[in-house]
């Protein structure tokens, strides 16, 4: 237990808990949590492009996970600084997209094997864009910014932490005692508490969370968006760490991440749906309204991303330079795209599908 806050938590405990953690109201919770993300995983699956989530959640994630940790841009300026070239973006925006960089390199190694150590490192390396290592020096401490208070220590010495991340790595891969989502949310507050790194700890373990879901094939891509949900209660989030650590109160931490699966899960899956009726309604826009322009395939193009320019028309094969601009320009004509510049080009954004992203 730490209940000294100033002092370094060395003698943090080893997983698994030695306390019970699968309650009944744990379990209860667990099955909806379960069934929730089951149901987004296949409504995902069901979309004609994945492609439209993966662009787009992750960034929405990024965005949020960023926000907890007080860098703050703003929706609009992601998705566009995103799709785009241009080099006036300003410092929260690049080191939000690096989260969904991180995120994507994250799935790419895990093609190639389970969640190691050193692709925590190379995760959060991504995230700082700078090498970072598990900490060495002593002196990491998590204050109160208002009031300046310490409120938690994390372990110090890199064989101390080293020897904790390999305990959490074993629990992670070789560990199937738990159901997966209980055993997510011990994962989660063990490496917050262990708290390897200088920096970007908190993004890290975002992160993490969903790769472990993809590991454990409850989710096909990265789309749950679970930093919404810790952002609405930042609070209770911070109150119920501390919980574990002075106290050892998992029921109510697991608990509160187990809703936050349900929640996010049925959000994320109510924006499926409604992204695929208004993808419907309006490839039957373009039909009817302007005839002369490839319905399926623009519709398609303007659904993968909610900016779109004539080099996207070009390189997905749709049309030369000339024919894509007067593609964009009808669109935009009949009231589907509208075009917005920014620096020295021109942007057709998708309006409707933009507003379900980032509402």
């Amino acid at each position: 237990m730490s209940n000294h806050p100033e002092k370094p938590y060395n003698d943090i405990h080893l997983l698994p808990p030695k306390t019970e953690i699968e309650t009944k109201a744990v379990l209860k919770l667990a099955i909806e949590a379960n069934k929730a993300l089951a149901e987004l995983n296949f409504a995902t699956k069901m979309l004609p492009d994945p492609t439209v989530l993966i662009n787009t959640i992750p960034l929405q994630e990024a965005k949020a996970s960023s926000e907890i940790e007080n860098i703050v841009t703003t929706s609009d300026e992601l998705f566009r600084a995103s799709f785009t070239d241009n080099a006036d973006v300003d410092s929260a925006t690049k080191e939000t997209l690096r989260y969904r960089q991180a995120l994507k390199a994250g799935c790419e190694m895990l093609t190639a094997k389970p969640i190691t150590t050193n692709m925590i490192c190379e995760i959060c390396s991504i995230i700082k864009n700078t090498e970072m290592n598990v900490r060495k020096v002593s002196g990491t401490q998590i204050k109160n910014v208002a009031t300046d208070e310490v409120l938690y220590t994390p372990p110090e010495g890199e064989k101390v932490i080293r020897d904790l991340l390999s305990n959490w790595e074993r629990f992670l891969n070789e560990n199937t005692d738990f159901d997966p989502l209980v055993k997510m949310a011990v994962l989660h507050y063990q490496f917050e508490a262990i708290h390897p790194f200088l920096d970007g700890n908190g993004r890290t373990g975002r992160i993490l969370n969903m790769l472990y879901l993809i590991q454990e094939g409850l989710l096909a891509y990265p789309v749950l968006y679970l930093s919404g949900y810790i952002i609405r209660n930042k609070a209770d989030y911070y109150r119920l760490i501390r919980g574990v650590t002075a106290d050892e109160n998992w029921q109510d931490w697991i608990i509160y991440i187990l809703q936050g699966i349900r929640e996010a899960s049925l959000e994320t899956v109510q924006r499926i749906e409604s992204i695929s009726a208004l993808m419907k309604q309006t490839y039957e826009d373009i039909k009817r309204l302007v005839p002369n322009v490839p319905a399926k395939e623009m519709n398609d193009l303007i659904f993968t991303q909610p900016y779109c320019r004539v080099k996207n028309i070009v390189d997905a094969g749709i049309a030369k330079r000339q024919t894509a601009m007067i593609y964009l320009k009808n669109l935009e004509d009949a009231g589907i795209l509208e075009s917005v510049k920014t620096g020295r080009e021109v942007l057709f954004v998708n309006k409707k599908f933009l507003n379900f992203l980032i509402n």
